[in-house]
């Protein structure tokens, strides 16, 4: 099946596989109705496109698009970013800020990483959400915005409420309709459409070896299209002729075989570690250098190391309990 080329707000989309494909057909589907919507997914698999792609077709596509991470921002930052602020709100406030909300009026606001919200930021999109005005910060009068929103998160919101991490109020209205978007080693066809696109980006006359191409298909993709991106573009530095051979791939994909993971969300936190350690090796454990090729914030990469350090901990706790037993 040829692959299809879209553009959706300025960023292009390469889909080959029947399951990028019924995505796609559900996000059109889902993008006439006036529902929130929340799309969930591997980091680096395209839940942007998604969202860009709901925002495209939908009766709001003439309407502004305005998009946050909310992983990006530290709190304090983050509630001025989405509901603006007066002159004077806070120190450095020279002057009056209109926020995400009131500047995505009548279009749709992207929210991603919506999972690292904390809960006093959780309550007061819950209101706004809801349909509440809300003030401005150091604001005296209430904004009513009509707004679209679309969010999307690589975590089980659903665990994390179960957790407390998250509101269950707020994960229900976020998820008035939820699209999973699957990894790349679930869409394996395409994979070579995807790596033919970022190598025409850098050289036109450059082509796959049929050895690349079938180490690109065989490798499982962690980092998903970030990582494949990633990784042609090391091909192409590396390659001393226009052909990409095997030997101009870097390393990881030219030795590591593909392996269907047993349970998707527990080896999606397996997959998810691979990539950040393997991010952290290729940029000698730079952190901010690791999280730009990840594509995530540093405040997660930080988060998700902290928890990986806990269960090292853990685990040898229990180790040691287990040789004392015996």
């Amino acid at each position: 099946m040829p692959a299809e080329r879209h553009v959706f707000l300025g960023m292009p989309i390469v889909v080959a596989s029947p399951a990028m494909q019924r995505t796609l057909e559900i996000a059109q589907r889902v993008a006439r109705a006036s529902v929130a919507v929340l799309i969930t997914g591997e980091t680096g698999s395209g839940k942007e496109l998604v969202a860009r792609a709901i925002h495209h077709y939908s009766l709001r596509c003439t309407k502004p698009w305005v998009d946050l991470n909310c992983g990006a921002l530290p709190d304090p930052l983050l509630e001025s970013e989405l509901f603006g602020h007066e002159r004077g709100a806070f120190s450095g406030a020279d002057s009056a800020k209109a926020g995400m909300f009131e500047l995505a009026h009548t279009g749709s606001l992207f929210l991603d990483e919506v999972a690292e919200l904390d809960p006093r930021m959780q309550v007061k999109l819950l209101r706004v959400l809801d349909g509440v005005p809300y003030y401005r910060l150091g604001g005296q009068k209430k904004i009513q915005v009509d707004v679209r929103v679309i969010a999307a998160t690589n975590q089980d919101l659903e665990r994390a409420v179960t957790a407390g991490r998250f509101r269950s109020d707020l994960f229900h209205r976020l998820a008035e309709y939820q699209i999973h978007v699957p990894p790349l080693r679930e869409r394996t066809e395409d994979i070579v459409p995807l790596a033919e696109y970022f190598l025409s980006q850098h050289s036109e006359a450059a082509a796959f070896s049929p050895g690349a191409v079938a180490a690109l298909r065989r490798y499982s993709w962690p980092g998903n299209i970030r990582e494949l991106r990633n990784a042609v573009v090391n091909a192409v530095v590396s390659a001393r002729q226009y052909e990409i051979g095997v030997q101009d791939l870097p390393e990881r994909v030219r030795g590591r075989r593909f392996a269907p993971p047993p349970d998707r969300w527990l080896c999606l936190e397996g997959l998810e570690r691979d990539a950040i350690l393997a991010a952290l090796a290729q940029t000698e454990g730079h952190h901010q250098k690791a999280a730009d090729l990840l594509g995530i914030s540093r405040r997660t990469l930080s988060r998700k190391l902290r928890i990986y350090r806990r269960e090292m901990r853990q685990q040898d706790a229990i180790c040691e309990l287990t040789r004392m037993v015996r």
